[in-house]
């Protein structure tokens, strides 16, 4: 089986853990790059700027915001590839289509799509990774559940929902939350998370995750000495760990996260 695995930055990549647990597979599944889509047509150049690196011989380099494409392979040996971009602002329809292009070029017959988002679940508490699908074989098989959500969606959801109904890829979405009290990037716990989880799906074998769960396990310790100083965080926490723990982790059911998904959206609708 052909499997494509999608993340993007923005709406739906909570502390970036969607897209870091990318740039992580590239890296070390040797990804080797084979497309990239310029985002002159999508992208909104003062949300998404294109940034200015030194490289090593101190020469400036510049790099957009563009959606890139590399070709890997299971430890089977199977065919993996991985997509890599920023959601774009404008044309949707063009960029799904752009995107499904490719998949169906490189004979892809499995999309999954990686997103984060910003929950009331304590940092001190395993991170549940969220599988849904519209697909009764996928979810059968990974143990995951039909989407229930209604509202304001994102790329990643789009691009799924079009894969799955429309070209017949078999699709499936994975979310992590992530503690909204600690929003910042980068976020290693929820980026561990997915990638354990995609190597579970996909079967990754022997990635070196030993650093990043270091990672994790350090920033779990800062926001404890955080919460050591503030006995204000220090006691919603434990109202966080306390509802957790009450109700069997409820972050992991799929009708909880849809839950916490929507008072995110209202969250931002606030602001």
């Amino acid at each position: 089986m052909s499997t494509a695995i999608a993340a993007f930055a923005g709406w739906n990549d909570a502390g970036s853990a969607a897209t870091d647990a990318l740039a992580f597979l590239i890296e070390h599944l040797d990804g080797e790059a084979v497309h990239s889509i310029s985002p002159e047509d999508y992208c909104d150049f003062q949300v998404n700027r294109p940034q200015v690196h030194l490289s090593a011989d101190r020469q400036r380099q510049l790099a957009w915001p563009t959606t890139d494409f590399w070709a890997a392979h299971s430890a089977s040996g199977e065919p993996l590839m991985l997509i890599r971009g920023v959601e774009p602002s404008f044309h949707w329809g063009a960029f799904t289509d752009e995107v499904i292009g490719q998949l169906t070029d490189w004979g892809i017959d499995r999309l999954l799509v990686v997103g984060a988002l910003l929950a009331d679940v304590p940092h001190s508490r395993p991170i549940p990774v969220q599988l849904t699908s519209d697909s009764a074989a996928l979810r059968q098989r990974y143990g995951g559940e039909k989407p229930s959500y209604e509202g304001p969606t994102g790329i990643i959801s789009v691009l799924e929902q079009t894969a799955g109904q429309d070209h017949g890829i078999e699709s499936m979405a994975l979310w992590a939350p992530v503690p909204h009290y600690v929003a910042n990037a980068p976020s290693p716990k929820a980026e561990l998370a997915l990638i354990t989880k995609l190597a579970e799906i996909v079967g990754l074998d022997g990635l070196p995750t030993a650093d990043l769960a270091d990672e994790a396990r350090a920033w779990a310790e800062g926001v404890d000495a955080l919460a050591g100083s503030d006995p204000e965080i220090a006691g919603y926490i434990a109202s966080l760990e306390a509802a957790n723990d009450a109700l069997d982790s409820p972050a992991a059911s799929g009708e909880a996260l849809a839950k916490e998904f929507e008072r995110y959206l209202r969250r931002r609708g606030e602001k």
